[in-house]
């Protein structure tokens, strides 16, 4: 497997938060920034391999950090949808926050109108569009229950392929 990142060369700040007992708790609110797309700095396909290399390439922690990317991913893409369900589309696109451009959007709302609801889990599958179709769910009034379920049955997707990744190359290297 890979060797984990040497914890006492990471700076102590940043050793203690990953170390501490709630190193989980910061994890999860990573993922929920990353599900609601506000986490631009980082891409979400490095967030789970990271995670492993810090805190450890066991299939124990690969299940732990999927389950609590999963649970993160899920509440951030559900407080986006609400979000744009609420604001509406003309809203979403003037916030400065908000990097999807009205052509983006549209491409992802045809995606949506094409395939429906099916298309929100293969969304959060495939790379670089994950959470993409959040937006137009949330401005079709797809229903909170069934949007929250397809979001993580493709989180968990997602997520599951990327630690299996990490922990496979791991014993291949």
């Amino acid at each position: 497997m890979f060797a984990p990142l040497q914890v006492s060369q990471l700076p102590t700040a940043l050793r203690d938060l990953l170390t501490a007992d709630y190193g989980l708790l910061v994890l999860f609110c990573v993922f929920v920034l990353e599900g609601a797309m506000l986490l631009y700095v980082v891409p979400s396909e490095l967030v789970v391999p990271g995670a492993l290399a810090l805190l450890g390439g066991s299939i124990s922690m690969a299940v732990t950090v999927v389950v609590v990317a999963v649970a993160g991913a899920t509440v951030g893409q559900l407080f986006l949808f609400t979000l744009a369900k609420r604001a509406g589309r003309e809203r979403l696109l003037e916030s400065r926050w908000f990097r999807v451009s009205d052509e983006g959007l549209a491409r992802f709302e045809g995606w949506f109108d094409r395939w429906g609801p099916v298309v929100v889990p293969v969304s959060n599958t495939l790379l670089f569009t994950r959470g993409m179709v959040t937006v137009p769910a949330g401005l079709a009034g797809m229903d909170d229950r069934r949007f929250a379920l397809l979001s993580a049955l493709g989180s968990l997707s997602f997520q599951s392929i990327l630690a299996a990744l990490y922990l496979w190359f791991g014993t291949v290297l």
